[in-house]
């Protein structure tokens, strides 16, 4: 829980002060925001003691168009500083037959926001940092490892000069000490915000280098920093982050490179099928199947 008006500051996007009311559900959200995030505007009303339709004014004299829109802010800032604990209670609330399904759709959900809000013109000016960069380094820690060393493994098949900053034997700054003008970092990170990602950030500016960011949404600490930023919703149905959203947004990063450098790759890609072969890196259809015995069991 943040326990300050700091969150309401953030929130409030006209900084007006509050009437006598809506200060009332200012200091319910407050103390309650873990909570309040998932409330409909009736029942932050009645937590509040005051009507649904107070609860809409307040949304719109904060600057939203509505409810639903201070809902999804709300949501954001909290996210922001959600504990693990917090994470698992939220998770208790899910019926256990209904696992699946929540989280599936869940998972659907982000797709969809992640699409529906995305900026064609910066997705595209993206593309086109990364393919002129000298070297680009993908930087992600913790939770955002996978999804960096996702993006380096197929980087590497597209460009000659990929590095990818992830968790390790060293230091994240051993790794980025020879980023220069001219390179490109792509920093992965999600609530909660890992503060090394936002350090290598700063180091990779002062350094001359871009900045890409992907992360949640437009308060995310990764947007201040960044010379361009893709944002995809990670709502999570428990203490896991829903990582499906970010992964297709690296995918289509993926797929626009490699459009560009068809020819390089495919022939790339035609001396690493030459090497697999003679190497016999991959298991070919044509081969003895496995001998039945092989999955026998024998009694010791």
């Amino acid at each position: 829980m943040q326990a300050s008006w700091e969150l309401i500051e953030c929130l409030n996007l006209t900084g007006k002060k509050l009437s006598k009311s809506h200060r009332r559900i200012a200091e319910y959200i407050v103390e309650h925001d873990d909570k309040a995030v998932f409330m409909t505007a009736s029942q932050l009303g009645q937590c509040a003691k005051v009507s649904e339709s107070t609860v809409v004014r307040f949304a719109t004299a904060l600057g939203y168009e509505g409810y639903p829109e201070l809902q999804r802010a709300l949501k954001e800032l909290v996210s922001h500083h959600l504990t693990g604990a917090q994470r698992v209670e939220i998770a208790t609330e899910i019926e256990p037959e209904n696992v699946l399904n929540a989280v599936l759709k869940r998972d659907m959900a982000n797709l969809r926001n992640t699409l529906d809000n995305m900026d064609s013109a910066v997705y595209d000016d993206v593309v086109q940092r990364i393919l002129h960069a000298n070297t680009i380094y993908v930087m992600g820690l913790r939770s955002a490892a996978p999804l960096a060393q996702f993006m380096g493994y197929y980087l590497n098949f597209i460009f000659d000069h990929v590095q990818i900053v992830s968790t390790g034997s060293t230091d994240v700054f051993d790794e980025i000490a020879k980023v220069r003008p001219g390179d490109v970092m792509v920093a992965i990170s999600f609530p909660r915000y890992s503060n090394r990602t936002l350090d290598a950030m700063l180091f990779a500016k002062r350094a001359g280098a871009e900045v890409i960011a992907i992360t949640d949404g437009p308060m995310s600490p990764l947007c201040r920093i960044a010379d361009a930023t893709l944002l995809s919703r990670i709502d999570m149905a428990s203490f896991v982050d829903s990582l499906a959203g970010p992964l297709s947004v690296i995918n289509a990063l993926l797929v626009s490179l490699g459009l560009q450098r068809k020819e390089a790759l495919t022939e790339h890609y035609r001396q690493l099928e030459s090497v697999w072969g003679a190497y016999k890196v991959y298991r070919e259809s044509e081969e003895t199947e496995i001998p039945e015995e092989t999955f026998e069991t024998h009694e010791s």
